[in-house]
């Protein structure tokens, strides 16, 4: 249970701090040995390039939809393409939510329906029917790709974002 700040005591305020940069930390070293020990369309990607995306506490969909559809092999790394020409490729495929602009902080349901379409991922009967964001975050986290507590209005973070695409990377690897 998750006690209000005005209750905590500083001691348990830091205490939080620190599991945070903890958690933090642990997730840039998950993403890192990842990419260093896969086989990834992601490895080609700058250092800096990530380690902006990482300190974001809210993406982009032109920023999202850049790294999903470069890992997923629909842009090729060595173009440079921008993250507005990755964002007009999804939204002209219809892999993003409707009435999105490429500037909106990403939803974690918007980002299921681009990773779902992005890697070709396989959502079951009702998203194959209606293919939006609602039952493709649904069969995301049934697949066990989304984990945890999640919203799927919450925003997505950098690290998410990261996290995310790689255990999709992971799945359709695993089930060719």
């Amino acid at each position: 249970m998750r006690k209000d700040k005005r209750t905590m005591s500083k001691e348990q305020r830091e205490k939080v701090k620190e599991k945070r940069a903890i958690k933090k930390t642990f997730t840039l070293l998950f993403v890192i040995f990842s990419l260093l020990f896969t086989k990834s369309p992601l490895f080609s990607q700058t250092a800096d390039r990530l380690e902006t995306l990482l300190q974001q506490e809210q993406v982009s969909y032109k920023d999202a939809a850049l790294l999903v559809l470069e890992a997923a092999g629909h842009l090729d790394p060595a173009k440079q393409t921008s993250a507005d020409d990755a964002f007009s490729f999804a939204a002209g495929r219809g892999w993003l939510p409707k009435g999105v602009s490429a500037n909106n902080a990403a939803r974690l349901n918007g980002l299921s329906l681009l990773v779902m379409q992005a890697f070709d991922i396989n959502g079951g009967a009702l998203f194959s029917l209606f293919k939006n964001p609602h039952y493709a975050y649904r069969a995301m986290t049934y697949r066990g790709i989304i984990q945890g507590r999640s919203d799927p209005q919450m925003p997505v973070s950098g690290d998410l974002l990261l996290y995310t695409v790689n255990r999709a990377m992971d799945q359709t690897t695993d089930s060719k």
